[in-house]
């Protein structure tokens, strides 16, 4: 009986202390040169993938828990991740401040090549450009090559003997990452606000990839190179979301 009684008394204690962790939080996104509001910023909640954005004062309101990361991203800022604090809960508003990003156009000086006519001489002097990628007909899948992805050929050879294990590979050993692409389907807010973000910022940020990693997804997932260049973050999300439909039926097949 002591026992029980004693459990209680911990329960007691203990539930409004974990009931303070979570809530409703509340703050204000600044220019942090000019601490001017800044409207329309979006706001993901990276753990509960949960968003929202800043009115016309720059204000904001989301459901987060201590520890919980929002991620702060608006056009011509640079996007930042903040985590939540206890503080912030228990003490209300909080300013975020935001940095602009300064485009800075580099000159670009084009000079001809000047050609001898002799072959020997000439393949010496044209220059050698790494911007290229390598394809296989039938597997709908590229890479990259140039010192950016130094093992582009061997990445090339191992798709051809093993051609579904990049998707095993992503979606297999990231369920927990899949899990939020089907909770960002789900909530409108982020949407909405994907439904006009062509920089798939937000997108990585959730999934934990890198932007090469997007586009092979939807390479290997047969999407043709004009859609995943010119589709939107919200068609991007869509599309990720039916590949790993079908991955899900075919490895479920498999068993």
């Amino acid at each position: 009986m002591k026992k029980i009684l004693f459990t209680l008394f911990l329960l007691l204690v203990i539930a409004p202390a974990f009931a303070q962790e979570e809530g409703e939080i509340k703050g204000v996104v600044v220019n942090d040169a000019t601490e001017e509001p800044l409207e329309n910023v979006n706001i993901v909640n990276l753990n509960q993938v949960k968003g929202t954005s800043t009115g016309k004062e720059g204000k904001f309101m989301i459901k987060a828990a201590v520890n919980d990361t929002l991620y702060f991203s608006y056009l011509g800022f640079k996007s930042i991740r903040v985590r939540v604090t206890n503080d912030w809960l228990k003490y209300g508003d909080i300013k975020v401040k935001m940095t602009e990003l300064g485009i800075a156009l580099e000159e670009v000086v084009i000079r001809p090549v000047q050609l001898t006519g002799y072959v020997e001489v000439d393949a010496k002097i044209i220059p050698i450009y790494d911007n290229y990628r390598y394809r296989i007909a039938g597997l709908g899948g590229g890479y990259e090559g140039g010192q950016s992805q130094p093992g582009a050929v061997s990445r090339v050879l191992n798709s051809v003997f093993n051609p579904a294990d990049f998707l095993y590979n992503v979606f297999g050993k990231r369920p927990k990452q899949m899990r939020k692409l089907r909770q960002m389907k789900e909530d409108d807010n982020i949407r909405n606000l994907l439904q006009s973000k062509f920089d798939r910022e937000t997108l990585m940020a959730v999934l934990q990839l890198e932007r090469v990693d997007v586009d092979e997804i939807l390479n290997n997932c047969s999407y043709s190179e004009d859609f995943i260049r010119t589709a939107n973050d919200l068609q991007i999300l869509d599309a990720i979301s039916e590949c790993y439909e079908e991955y899900r039926v075919l490895n479920r097949g498999k068993g």
